[in-house]
């Protein structure tokens, strides 16, 4: 296998963002299929690499774990049309479609594959694979979902992404378990309404592009890498912003989505499904608090020979949408 290019990976990143408006686009069960086959055999070159075993290990666990949801996919299809009719097998095969599409995205009790995979993937995958390889799964499922199987899916997804952030030292992981548990939050808000799903989508993509940005600018693939490089404070403040977002504190702009989902879910009368959404955020709020409390600690300890110089202009851009992020709730309730 030959690296690829500058060139051939804006290509096959062109055919993965293409294969997803093919499955979105599509009137068809099998033209979604199509779209899913395609996104997959287009994000397969991007991961693998011949210098790296972690990537090409990945890169074959992503193929095999895929093929088995596309598999899945195209079997629950082509029987559904011939004994839709009854309305238990109509029941059954909703929830085997639903599988599959949660299988795709790394959705509980198919996530196994996800923190794994994210380990042995560059920082710019890894944000591929958290928010654009998600899109066409949580469409397709907005077509046609078992709610009552998704109620149980959507509590497990907060809760083991909340608990599996426990005793993570890779922040790969960590961002991996972050994921399943907004995974939860974006499927409720798709059951709420897509517009909703939408705007949750896209707070969440923001911030998960922040933070793999500044980990990607700063080299750092573990949390003890935090505690001792003596890196710009501008930075440690940047990660605690986006940290604390990703998790739902209350002044940050992170927390304005969750606030339309809790607000529905109490509205509606799910006072359980509420309380167990908020009581994971604060769990992972936790995890967050505890690595930046150390980080910000280890800040007066000066190693310099671990000085660390970083110039980007992109970094402007981040500081400016950190400012924002702090006077998110005064902003988000002029659009309430």
């Amino acid at each position: 296998m030959l690296l690829l290019s500058n060139s051939n990976k804006m290509f096959f990143l062109f055919i993965l963002f293409f294969s997803t408006l093919i499955s979105i686009s599509s009137n068809s069960w099998l033209g979604c299929w199509i779209g899913l086959e395609i996104n997959l055999l287009s994000f397969i070159p991007l991961i693998s690499s011949p210098h790296n075993l972690l990537n090409s290990e990945a890169s074959l666990k992503y193929f095999l774990t895929q093929s088995i949801a596309s598999i899945n996919f195209l079997f629950s299809i082509l029987l559904s049309l011939f004994l839709m009719k009854n309305f238990f097998f109509n029941n059954f095969f909703s929830i085997l479609i639903n599988s599959s599409l949660l299988m795709k995205m790394g959705s509980i009790p198919f996530h196994f594959w996800f923190p794994n995979i994210m380990e042995g993937l560059s920082w710019f995958n890894c944000f591929i694979l958290m928010t654009w390889q998600k899109i066409t799964p949580m469409i397709l499922l907005s077509y046609y979902f078992n709610l009552n199987f998704l109620y149980f899916i959507m509590i497990f997804n907060v809760l083991i992404g909340a608990i599996g952030s426990f005793n993570q030292t890779s922040l790969r992981k960590l961002m991996a378990f972050s994921s399943i548990n907004n995974l939860g939050w974006m499927i409720s808000s798709m059951i709420i309404s897509e517009n909703l799903w939408l705007i949750y989508f896209i707070f969440y993509s923001i911030f998960t592009f922040i933070m793999c940005f500044l980990f990607y600018i700063i080299n750092t693939f573990f949390i003890n890498q935090l505690f001792f490089f003596n890196m710009n404070f501008l930075i440690k403040i940047s990660i605690m912003i986006n940290f604390l977002s990703l998790g739902g504190l209350p002044p940050f702009l992170g927390f304005f989505p969750k606030w339309l989902v809790i607000n529905y879910l109490l509205n509606n009368n799910f006072f359980i499904i509420s309380f167990i959404f908020v009581m994971s955020s604060l769990i992972l709020l936790f995890v967050y608090i505890r690595i930046i409390y150390s980080s910000l600690l280890f800040f007066s300890f000066k190693l310099k020979w671990f000085k660390i110089f970083i110039k980007n202009n992109f970094l402007y851009f981040i500081y400016f949408f950190n400012f924002i992020s702090l006077l998110g709730m005064i902003i988000s309730t002029f659009f309430f």
